[in-house]
């Protein structure tokens, strides 16, 4: 019942509209009726894996490494994390991990590095995880405390990352730590930590209203080896927010995937519905909502392939229109399936049904990857720069 009539727009080529019918099968096939509350672990790990055996995680690293593209295609990324999000928040999310815990591999490490990890991310033989927030900086990155010191042939770290998607189950980290080069952000360096290092406590879990695998994680005196740094030392900052770049973008698509879900449902709520001599979909007040919907998805949809496209064809860094695709799709979405659990009535906030799911999963997405609040300051200083004489 989804739109697919913003596939025909001229952002996308042919391949994308083929990517998005195959996925569309796929999804259909194996993940309709799927449900993850139980063993949130096994599940995520379980999605991993047949999203490698899919072929889907084949999007995440670049084509010399097993991937499909020689460098990440933002369209594609966003157009799976739409689809996935859809059928799975946790499909969704198994995906996304895998592209973001690998990304600054992708962008900056060696070529040992690529070769060592990559291939087992598209393959889904390694779970990814991005080990970037804190316990006292989270919006803040260049308050970072984790430490990381020369000891001996390699480095010391010690310090704790917390919320960290994949915590617990991942099979490596990317972890920013401070190395002193100078103060703030011009003093975090990127280093990857395997999990089963010595010094590295991953069991601390997080319990979340849309449960999904997360944790604290602790250093205490954890030793990494001298190739474990990846890019330059004193880059970790730029580095992480070039990854995020990136990915940002395809956070306003998972959020699209809901919001296009949630007005599913309540389309078909209101055509079904009996309401005196009529249904839901006869009241003016209905339509009202249902209309309100609409003009937020298509929006959403807009401004996200926007900044994709700006990306892919154009070669643009997109910093001002990722931050504008990802605050209006997911603070949009939001509203859009608040609407839809209203035409739910009550029906809307009973558990398992597929509004009252997409109400739990839509809220984290305010907030990871750059805060609302984060994605209004990137977008205003863009704009009185431009502006300035």
């Amino acid at each position: 019942m989804a739109d697919k009539s913003f596939l025909a727009w001229p952002f996308f080529d042919d391949s994308h509209r083929r990517l998005a019918e195959e996925l569309e099968r796929w999804c259909e096939t194996e993940l309709a009726g799927d449900a993850h509350e139980e063993n949130v672990d096994e599940a995520c790990r379980h999605l991993v894996r047949r999203l490698g055996e899919g072929g889907w995680l084949r999007y995440c690293v670049p084509a010399a490494y097993g991937g499909l593209h020689d460098k990440l295609d933002i369209r594609s990324l966003a157009l799976i994390r739409e689809i996935l999000a859809r059928f799975s928040g946790l499909a969704d999310f198994a995906f996304a991990m895998q592209g973001l815990g690998s990304g600054t591999i992708s962008l900056f490490g060696t070529e040992a590095q690529k070769a060592a990890y990559l291939p087992a991310v598209a393959s889904g033989g390694k779970i990814a995880a991005f080990a970037l927030t804190e316990p006292g900086s989270g919006s803040d990155v260049a308050s970072i405390e984790t430490e990381a010191r020369e000891e001996g042939s390699g480095y010391r770290i010690d310090g704790a990352k917390t919320y960290i998607s994949n915590g617990g189950i991942a099979d490596f980290y990317i972890l920013f730590a401070r190395t002193g080069e100078a103060p703030g952000a011009k003093g975090l360096t990127a280093f990857i930590a395997d999990a089963g290092t010595a010094g590295l406590d991953d069991s601390e879990r997080i319990r979340v209203i849309a449960p999904h695998p997360l944790a604290t994680l602790r250093f205490t005196g954890m030793q990494l080896p001298a190739e474990a740094l990846l890019g330059e030392r004193g880059r970790g900052f730029a580095q992480a927010m070039a990854t995020l770049d990136v990915f940002r973008t395809t956070v306003g698509a998972a959020a699209l995937g809901f919001a296009r879900r949630a007005l599913d449902e309540a389309t078909e709520r209101a055509l079904t519905r009996r309401l005196g001599t009529g249904t839901l979909a006869d009241n003016p007040i209905t339509q009202s909502k249902l209309a309100e919907m609409v003009l937020d998805v298509d929006t959403s949809a807009l401004l996200i392939y926007r900044a994709a496209w700006l990306r892919d064809v154009k070669g643009l860094r997109n910093s001002r229109e990722a931050a504008l695709a990802k605050l209006h799709a997911t603070d949009s979405a939001q509203q859009v399936i608040d609407k839809a659990v209203q035409i739910f009535g009550g029906m809307g906030v009973t558990h398992g049904v597929p509004v009252e799911s997409l109400y739990r999963e839509i809220r984290a997405l305010r907030i990871y990857e750059g805060a609302s609040e984060v994605q209004k300051v990137v977008i205003a200083r863009a704009h009185l720069q431009e502006n300035r004489p």
